[in-house]
């Protein structure tokens, strides 16, 4: 299991600049890759054009870019040009459909028919990461296009699924899932199965499981799940993430926070690793002096 870190939101007019020694500082402590969300801060890709293109080596994805607020040609041309940016085999884009508060509420769209809009979207999206021209028409989607982005291979891509629908999709035509909030025994029952057994009815390689999730080395661990059920609360409401906390029997965000001493949090990696992750990422959220013993640990996990 490769192990990947979560780069944090930066605000002000250093955010660039904070994010490049981010990412250099993961880079130096040999991480395998480093993740950037794309919510209300800045442009995920943009940022990881202009801060990882400054960083040689380590791997960079998205995770993830909200599909809606974009034609798929769009982030298809924005995604080649971060990949131009970074230099060949170093970007993954990782996609999904956000959630029906951000889609209808914030952005206007209807959220009616997610898994068509999804299917349609990767219809345009992907023959295009792949530098090939695409002719569809669909019920949502449309497009007659190619780009010229002068890419050195192709843009890999991870759907974010949780439901065994979109799990099947991002099997049979993605190349794997990006996950949060879902812990290994949900991930050992129902996404490595069912996006496994997709990818292989169709043909595919083996996808990639990336998980993210909350971890934090600490001999307080009353106060460490305290600390993440404020910071993660509102994803107990969020009923896409709801439904994976129901499958692993937690009550919410604070449970599947990876918290404890290095054999506890070893121990729970491990788990992820043999419940079918191929790629761990390391949420950091804990003060400083414990986010350096979490950082120290998952360090030597790596070397």
């Amino acid at each position: 299991m490769r192990i990947g870190v979560s780069l944090r939101e930066r605000s002000g007019p250093e955010a660039l600049v904070k994010l490049t020694d981010d990412i250099r500082r993961a880079a130096d402590d040999g991480f395998a890759s480093a993740w950037l969300s794309h919510i209300f801060g800045v442009d995920a890709l943009t940022a990881l054009a202009v801060a990882g293109g400054q960083v040689p080596g380590i791997e960079f994805g998205t995770a993830v870019v909200p599909t809606y607020p974009r034609h798929p040609a769009t982030l298809a041309q924005q995604a080649r040009t971060t990949a131009l940016a970074l230099g060949p085999g170093r970007l993954t884009l990782g996609i999904g459909l956000s959630h029906k508060i951000v889609i209808e509420d914030m952005f206007g769209y209807d959220f009616g028919r997610p898994l068509r809009h999804m299917d349609e979207y990767l219809s345009v999206l992907l023959p295009l990461l792949d530098d090939q021209p695409v002719s569809f028409s669909g019920e949502t989607v449309r497009a007659q296009i190619g780009l010229s982005v002068p890419n050195e291979g192709r843009v890999p891509c991870l759907l974010a699924a949780l439901g065994p629908k979109m799990l099947k999709l991002a099997g049979e035509r993605a190349d794997g899932t990006v996950l949060w909030m879902t812990g290994p025994v949900t991930v050992r029952d129902h996404i490595a199965p069912t996006i496994t057994a997709a990818a292989q009815a169709a043909g595919r390689p083996a996808p990639r499981v990336v998980c993210v999730l909350p971890v934090g080395v600490t001999d307080d661990v009353a106060a460490a799940r305290e600390r993440a059920a404020k910071a993660f609360e509102v994803y107990g409401t969020l009923p896409s993430y709801r439904a994976m906390m129901d499958r692993e029997g937690a009550d919410g965000p604070a449970d599947l926070a990876i918290v404890g001493d290095e054999d506890t949090v070893g121990a729970r990696l491990d788990e992820l690793a043999k419940a079918g992750v191929t790629d761990f990422v390391a949420g950091e959220f804990l003060p400083r002096d414990e986010a350096a013993r979490t950082r120290d640990f998952l360090k030597s996990l790596i070397r």
